[in-house]
C-alpha cells in the first residue's frame, strides 16, 4: 500500500501535465490562427493602392462630411470646422489673426467675423467705419470680389477632399490603429513622408484621418453622409454690402 502511493501521485502529476501541454498547444495554435481581420470590412487584407481606391471611391459617393484640423499651405495655416455637402457649407475657420464663420448655400456665400477682422491698423481708408458695421453680422460675399474665391474654397466639399485626400509618392501600407473607437488600417505615400491616411475597417472604408506630408497639417473626416441643414441667416443678421468688400486683417 504505501509503496503504490508514489506511484499513484506520479501518473497524475504526468496526466496533469499532459493535459497543461495540450491545452496550451491548442491554444497557441489559436492564436497562431487567429484573423486580425475578423468582423472588419476586409479592406485590411487588400494592397495600398487597392485601399487607397477603395477610400477615395468610398468619400466619392459620400453626399456629406464633417472635416476638423488644421491645414498648412502657402496662404498661411488654418483651423477649419467645416460640415460640408454637395450643397454647400458651414462652420469656422480660424487663421493666425482671426477666427471667422463661413455659410455657402449653392452660390450665395455668408461670411460672419468681428470688427478686428475688418479693421486694418493705422489705417485711415474707412475701414473703421466699415468694421463696426458688418461686426458680427453675415455679410454676403459679391461673387466677383477676390474674397469669394478665397472662402469658397473652405466651403467645397470635393476641393478640399480632393487635396487632403492625396498621398504623394509610392503608396505603402503601414500599422492598424483606432480612431474614435473605429479600428482603422494606414496606408502612407512615400514611406509616411507623402502623407498618412487612415481608412476605416469597419462599415464602408470612409478615410477617417488624414497626416498631409510635408508638414501641412492634419484633419480628421467624420460623419460621412449625415445630412446637416443649410439655413440662410436671418435678415436682421445680414448685411448686403454691394460692391467690392473692404479688405480683411486675415
Amino acid at each position: 500500500m504505501t509503496s503504490s502511493a508514489p506511484a499513484a501521485r506520479t501518473r497524475r502529476r504526468t496526466v496533469s501535465a499532459v493535459v497543461l501541454c495540450a491545452g496550451l498547444t491548442v491554444a497557441l495554435t489559436a492564436c497562431a490562427g487567429e484573423d486580425p481581420d475578423e468582423g472588419t470590412n476586409g479592406v485590411g487584407k487588400l494592397t495600398a493602392a487597392q485601399i487607397d481606391k477603395k477610400a477615395r471611391a468610398a468619400a466619392d459617393a459620400a453626399d456629406a462630411v464633417r472635416l476638423t484640423g488644421t491645414l498648412v499651405g502657402k496662404g498661411g495655416t488654418y483651423t477649419l470646422n467645416m460640415q460640408l455637402s454637395s450643397k454647400g457649407g458651414t462652420g469656422s475657420v480660424t487663421s493666425k489673426q482671426n477666427t471667422f464663420a463661413l455659410l455657402r448655400i449653392g452660390d450665395e456665400l455668408f461670411l460672419k467675423a468681428d470688427a478686428g477682422f475688418w479693421k486694418h491698423e493705422e489705417s485711415d481708408d474707412g475701414s473703421e467705419q466699415a468694421a463696426d458695421k458688418l461686426d458680427g453680422k453675415f455679410v454676403k460675399v459679391p461673387e466677383d470680389d477676390p474674397t469669394y474665391r478665397q472662402m469658397r474654397g473652405f466651403t467645397e466639399m470635393d476641393t478640399l477632399l480632393d487635396g487632403v485626400l492625396a498621398l504623394h509618392g509610392m503608396v505603402n501600407k503601414g500599422d492598424r490603429d483606432t480612431i474614435g473607437g473605429v479600428r482603422t488600417v494606414q496606408i502612407a505615400g512615400g514611406k509616411g513622408e507623402g502623407g498618412v491616411l487612415d481608412v476605416s475597417l469597419q462599415g464602408t472604408p470612409y478615410p477617417l484621418r488624414v497626416a498631409r506630408g510635408g508638414g501641412g497639417g492634419s484633419v480628421t473626416l467624420a460623419d460621412w453622409g449625415k445630412s446637416f441643414a443649410l439655413e440662410a441667416p436671418a435678415e436682421d443678421e445680414t448685411v448686403d454690402y454691394g460692391g467690392e468688400l473692404p479688405k480683411s486683417s486675415s
